[in-house]
């Protein structure tokens, strides 16, 4: 027999029965909540109470941040374009990258390759190459970032405040003794720490990041698509764009009525 070229781990049909990591996904179905049905489908194990309780936190965390980020204007402006609901979220998903939403997943990399590593040394070797440190900073919070409190106040009550956290904390520090200046560990690096300790692969950040979004992304969209005119997100060019292109210019002759 030939080798099936589609290989997965994750789910298949039996006898017409839909299995999702080896449970019957009818038995799943009023006994599972979200969060824990997600965990199942990532991991490929059912979540202890306090796993499903962390993730929560979470995904609640990072749900909704403002009409501002670059995915919310993608959704809203796309569906402004007269495009339906899940294309306007798909645009959405589409604006996640390295500076929106992909810190988290370099953040998650940058702990679990040096969590066994120095602090102090692995601060300095990044500062001295010029290499971002991802999960520290922020444009509003110079002393912290509430929600890193409380995500990592809920990790300690909740036994996830182990050698990534611990780590993650020695680096903020290490950031402000080397440069100088405080870099406070913002939401990206909480949850990053966070989600090493439950055993997560950083392959995996982004995912945290869209699974949370999605619901603000189709609220956005849905509002937009209700409330709002069609083509109504054009801009003002006279006062929200500057022009910095070549002055008006006659097309020469040579090119003319050719």
């Amino acid at each position: 027999m030939s080798e099936k070229m589609w290989k997965t781990r994750i789910s298949t049909h039996i006898d017409k029965k839909a299995y999702v990591r080896g449970y019957e996904l009818e038995e799943l179905i009023g006994n599972l909540t979200f969060t824990e049905a997600i965990y199942l489908v990532l991991k490929g194990e059912l979540p202890t109470e306090k796993e499903k309780k962390m993730l929560d936190i979470i995904f609640v965390s990072i749900i909704e941040h403002s009409i501002a980020p670059p995915s919310v204007l993608a959704a809203r402006s796309v569906i402004s374009g007269g495009n339906s609901l899940h294309v306007g979220v798909g645009a959405g998903v589409l604006a996640f990258g390295e500076a929106h939403g992909g810190a988290l997943e370099d953040a998650m990399k940058f702990f679990q390759e040096n969590v066994n590593k120095n602090p102090e040394e692995v601060v300095k070797e990044y500062l001295t190459n010029k290499k971002r440190i991802a999960g520290f900073g922020h444009k509003f919070f110079k002393d912290f970032d509430p929600r890193t409190k409380k995500i990592l106040e809920y990790a300690k009550k909740l036994d996830f405040y182990g050698k990534y956290v611990k780590f993650a904390i020695k680096v903020e520090k290490a950031i402000e003794k080397i440069k100088g200046k405080k870099l406070v560990m913002n939401v990206d690096g909480a949850i990053a720490s966070v989600v090493s300790e439950m055993g997560f692969d950083w392959r995996l950040g982004k995912g945290f990041f869209i699974i949370g979004r999605i619901p603000g992304l189709v609220a956005h969209a849905y509002e937009e698509l209700v409330y709002e005119k069609p083509f109504s997100k054009r801009l003002n060019e006279d006062e929200e764009v500057e022009y910095l292109g070549v002055k008006p210019r006659k097309l020469p002759d040579e090119y003319k009525n050719r």
